[in-house]
């Protein structure tokens, strides 16, 4: 019997897989897809995320991160973070060093699925497989939180992001979030010649429609060659009634999605793998419930007060002049997240 069975392969499973093999567990992770794998995401790990990703010996490749920079056609704010740089990585560089990672380690990564999942007293059968405990981390629409009866309805409104590469010099070292009234846009720098751009909105356009909402970020790309094809995900918005259910484990993006309008879900899903890991070493999975709550609290209260802030015309308008008037509030509001 092995001791942790990772269902999912992404960043927060392969970081689930690591932190419990270094604690001295036997850890499988089952994925269909074979490494690195791409998918929608803006790339920027908060000073926190990177340094929990270092705690676990993976260091990609890409381009510091100074701080979070607000942006209107009116002008903007910027928080420098810190507690030390951020990291913008490309989604599959990121991907590649975890699998080195967890390689180095001795996790197992076998194909496949899990699917069925039968749970005993002292153990739980998947794929094939007989584990003390089993681990979601099967992404934002989760089939495994589905089947245990641990989804609740999402509520709110439903937001999608799109997000395609740029190859041109970065020409901040800040992430950027250019506001607009019918949605965002972040500029992500992941190396020397490659910028990220994503963009989140309730309403359904193609990427190129979206983009037109930022003429001053347009001016900015003119000319710069798209590298990447659009990738999209959504709705963004995920609730689960609990992280813990039985010798079931929920993390990532399974274990619940507020939004990615403060762009924390690679580094809370990092953070979320090293504390699930510590529960189950301690023997004490049920305490993992309590430490998910207290490292997403943050970001949850942040980005559920920005998402009610943006549905209201009026007050979306407020947001970067607030920052911009306020300095010392928005960088608080930045380091506390950071």
């Amino acid at each position: 019997m092995i001791d942790v069975l990772v269902a999912g392969g992404g960043p927060a499973g392969l970081s689930t897989a690591i932190a419990a093999a270094l604690a001295g567990l036997e850890a499988v992770v089952v994925e269909p897809r074979p490494a690195p794998v791409d998918k929608a995401c803006g790339e920027g790990l908060m000073p926190t995320g990177a340094a929990a990703l270092a705690a676990l010996g993976v260091r990609p490749a890409g381009h510091p991160l100074r701080g979070i920079r607000y942006l209107d056609p009116r002008g903007g704010a910027e928080a420098p973070f810190r507690a030390g740089p951020g990291l913008g990585v490309r989604r599959t560089t990121l991907h590649a060093a975890l699998h080195a990672r967890a390689a180095e380690v001795g996790v197992r990564v076998e194909a496949g699925r899990v699917e069925d999942v039968r749970q005993g007293p002292d153990s739980v059968r998947a794929a094939g497989m007989r584990a003390r405990w089993l681990v979601a981390a099967d992404g934002l629409h989760s089939p495994l939180r589905r089947r245990l009866g641990l989804e609740l309805p999402a509520g709110g409104d439903r937001r999608y992001g799109l997000r395609r590469h740029y190859a041109v010099p970065p020409w901040s070292g800040f992430v950027e979030v250019h506001w607009a009234p019918r949605g965002e846009a972040y500029v992500t720098p992941v190396g020397g010649g490659l910028v990220g751009v994503a963009v989140l909105s309730a309403e359904r356009h193609g990427y190129d429609g979206h983009l037109a909402g930022f003429p001053a970020l347009l001016d900015r790309l003119a000319g710069a060659a798209p590298a990447t094809p659009v990738r999209g995900a959504g709705p963004m918005r995920q609730r689960a009634r609990a992280r813990v259910a039985g010798r079931v484990l929920l993390v990532g993006d399974a274990a619940g999605y507020v939004d990615a309008l403060t762009g924390e879900g690679v580094s809370l899903a990092v953070l979320s793998a090293r504390a699930l890991a510590g529960c189950l070493r301690a023997g004490r999975p049920e305490a993992y419930e309590r430490a998910w709550r207290r490292l997403s609290r943050r970001h949850r209260a942040l980005t559920g007060a920005l998402l009610a802030a943006r549905r209201h015309p009026a007050s979306a308008r407020l947001i970067v002049p607030a920052a911009r008037r306020l300095p010392a509030v928005f960088a608080a509001t930045v380091n506390a997240l950071a």
